[in-house]
């Protein structure tokens, strides 16, 4: 069955509160195992099974655009008020998440939405992104782990220009107005073309570890 890819949001006020909204819980730890790579704060989002953040090989909504390019979850959060039968608790992280470290995200359990997603965007890069699109979440006492890749959002040209990447290295915009590739795909990590060297910013898949159980009833 091909799923409908999530479009819309949550206001981003909502983040910091989602993890309250009840007792029930799943905790999502994420080791960001890349050597010179950095995650953004990390969305994490519970739904049913009838959606998905992204379809690879097709074109990345605007709001996973955003996330890729600037790592700004606003607009991501900003609709699913509007889908409130596909798309439950949400819930970030805080702050950036560099190579090495651990952080775990705290997402309210609600019945019906028994699929977890996660994304961040990988800085510096032009428009990469870490993701699990669509996984179903764990039962009773099961662990779930997993590894998370790398995608390309294909919404930006990956000019590796420090001009056109936001965050600490490069200090750039955060969007651009030049058109990618047009389609999801595996990221190709760092090639050298312009301001990052691939000594200290290129990786391999994984880029992440990921862990999710849930607590007890």
């Amino acid at each position: 069955m091909i799923k409908r890819v999530f479009y819309g949001g949550l206001m981003l006020a909502m983040l910091a509160g989602a993890a309250e909204a009840g007792d029930k819980f799943y905790d999502v730890t994420i080791t960001n195992v890349t050597r010179g790579q950095s995650f953004t704060p990390i969305a994490v989002v519970t739904h049913t099974d009838e959606i998905g953040l992204f379809a690879p090989g097709a074109p990345a909504i605007p709001e996973i655009a955003e996330v890729a390019e600037s790592g700004n979850l606003a607009p991501l959060v900003a609709l699913a008020a509007s889908l409130p039968d596909l798309v439950g608790p949400v819930a970030a992280s805080d702050g950036l998440l560099g190579p090495g470290e651990t952080t775990t995200v705290r997402v309210a359990r609600e019945g019906g939405f028994d699929q977890i997603s996660l994304v961040a965007m990988l800085i510096p890069t032009n428009d990469t992104f870490v993701a699990i699109n669509t996984v179903a979440a764990p039962k009773g006492n099961e662990v779930l782990r997993l590894r998370a890749i790398a995608y390309d959002a294909g919404s930006e040209v990956n000019d590796e220009n420090c001009a056109n990447i936001p965050g600490p290295v490069c200090g750039g915009a955060g969007l651009s107005k030049d058109d990618g590739e047009g389609y999801v795909h595996v990221s190709g990590g760092i090639k050298g073309i312009d301001s990052l060297d691939p000594v200290d910013f290129d990786w391999r898949n994984p880029v992440a570890s990921v862990t999710i159980t849930r607590t007890k009833d």
